[in-house]
């Protein structure tokens, strides 16, 4: 029985560790060579397990942690040329495609989101405390 977990046990490590190489390395140019050589696999079955143990395929993975980070970085105001090339696209038509695709709005639009939720915070703080809180606070006055 031992022989038949450690080896899964092995395999799975394998793959995470290929994963954590991803989240660390998502700025810079990864192909799936790249991940499956940190893996120790071919190409095909490496993609094939990471699908199996993440729901997506490594390519996927990756593109999500680089919208995941042009997200966080946008929050900063950078510049959206600057946030796609600082996250590891090589193309700004293919970022912006890609986070619409996403976020269901461009950057400069996710940008305008920022800056008018900023402008509203300022305005109109009491509207951002969830009811539940305040309600809770009047209980307790």
């Amino acid at each position: 029985m031992s022989e038949d977990i450690h080896p899964k046990m092995y395999r799975y490590k394998r793959i995470v560790d290929a994963k954590l190489y991803i989240d660390e390395n998502f700025h810079e140019k990864i192909d799936l060579g790249i991940m499956s050589a940190q893996a120790n696999f071919s190409k095909f079955h490496f993609a094939r397990l990471f699908k199996k143990s993440f729901g997506k395929t490594p390519h996927q993975y990756l593109i999500d942690v680089r919208l995941a980070a042009a997200k966080k970085s946008l929050k900063q105001y950078k510049l959206v040329q600057k946030v796609c090339f600082d996250v590891g696209f090589e193309s700004v038509p293919s970022f912006i495609s890609l986070f619409k695709k996403k976020e269901k709005m461009t950057p400069n639009q996710y940008l305008k989101m920022l800056r008018q939720n900023e402008i509203d915070k300022a305005n109109t703080p009491f509207s951002f405390i969830p009811g539940c809180f305040s309600q809770n606070f009047q209980k307790h006055n």
